[in-house]
């Protein structure tokens, strides 16, 4: 009666593996606040992209319309602690911070694709 068992901790070693894996293929841009982000460019008012020091685009889409974001040249990034640029970071606009709802990779911000270059779909 071990067979059942030892497939069943095969399945369950096999799901684990996959969760940290997905887990560590999220979309960051490490030391953001150290001069980790090149430039950044508004996508109508719900949402950015950034470029990265290794000229990575990314899209971060907002859990509501950004209000200003179109029309500003200066915004701040709100980073986590340790410096990188998420989907749980933030941005600062005339007054107001715009959470991110989503944060990923895309191809850049002139691109028709607007998926994450890795899984075909946005992480959220």
């Amino acid at each position: 009666m071990w067979k059942p068992t030892l497939i069943a901790l095969t399945v369950v070693s096999a799901m684990v593996i996959a969760n940290v894996a997905s887990a560590d293929k999220r979309a960051v841009i490490r030391f953001a606040d150290l001069g980790g982000i090149r430039d950044w460019r508004a996508d109508g008012g719900d949402a950015i992209f950034v470029e990265g020091r290794n000229r990575q685009w990314y899209r971060g889409t907002f859990f509501g319309p950004c209000h200003g974001l179109r029309f500003t040249e200066t915004i701040a990034f709100i980073t986590e602690a340790d410096g990188s640029l998420d989907k749980f970071s933030s941005i600062w606009v005339d007054g107001q911070r715009c959470h991110f709802k989503s944060f990923y990779r895309v191809s850049g911000p002139d691109s028709k694709d607007l998926y994450e270059v890795d899984k075909g779909e946005p992480e959220e």
